[in-house]
């Protein structure tokens, strides 16, 4: 059984997370201003939102995130489609990488990109995140975790990690739980730097997976539009037909 306590991260690791969140400081700063002015325009509301999540031996805690979402969305479609993620071992692309009406507009890219995460530095400065380490799941994905899956949660959790530079929405629920595993199993500073240096291009190759779902299902939503016209269509000319008779 786990114990609900926070340890105290290897002073080199410490180290490395105080000194990304004083180079991201400034981004974060210039980005509060920018996603501000996108809500007021776009989304009234707040600029951030806290979320429940769980950590380090299963610890729970809260979590910071630029609210990329309309107020009061539902959440209950995500629930369900972690489950079916879960049970069919499917890839794990985003619910919302075809379009969702639940996003605000233009925050896809903040979401693609993992700019919505940025205020987890303020995590990672109070030593409950690290920079580096598994992400840190909601309470009801943690419940469908076994118990052999729940070792992913034996280190502290990361902005970035091994599974997010091994493919992440490419990959399978199975193969995450994996590589967190094996981050937990091999972590060394070396393996942090490593990760830190791999993350911005496993990101621009996230968000371009996500471009490319996006344009496919635009396609896909402008050609059933053209299938329903033209079957409307064939129907009217039906209908005076039968009426010529």
């Amino acid at each position: 059984m786990f114990t609900y306590t926070k340890a105290p991260l290897p002073g080199p690791k410490r180290a490395l997370d105080l000194l990304c969140c004083a180079v991201a400081f400034p981004f974060f700063v210039v980005l509060t201003l920018f996603v501000a002015l996108l809500m007021k325009l776009t989304s009234p509301g707040v600029v951030f939102f806290r979320q429940e999540r769980v950590g380090l031996n299963g610890r729970r805690f809260k979590i910071y995130k630029f609210r990329s979402m309309h107020v009061n969305a539902e959440t209950k479609g995500h629930q369900n489609y972690f489950a079916q993620l879960v049970q069919t071992n499917s890839p794990m692309q985003k619910l919302d990488a075809k379009g969702d009406s639940r996003v605000i507009f233009g925050c896809w890219f903040l979401r693609s990109t993992g700019l919505d995460e940025l205020p987890q530095i303020i995590n990672v400065w109070r030593g409950d995140m690290s920079i580096v380490g598994p992400r840190p799941c909601i309470p009801y994905e943690y419940e469908q975790y076994t118990e052999a899956q729940r070792e992913r949660f034996r280190s502290t959790p990361g902005l970035t990690g091994l599974w997010q530079v091994s493919g992440k929405n490419r990959t399978t629920f199975e193969e995450m739980i994996n590589l967190d595993r094996k981050y937990t199993e091999t972590k060394s500073l070396g393996l942090d730097l490593w990760i830190i240096a791999m993350t911005i291009p496993a990101l621009c190759i996230q968000v371009s997976d996500v471009v490319k779902a996006r344009r496919a299902a635009a396609q896909e939503k402008r050609a059933a539009a053209l299938r329903s016209m033209s079957s409307d269509q064939g129907e009217v000319a039906h209908a005076r037909m039968q009426s010529a008779r």
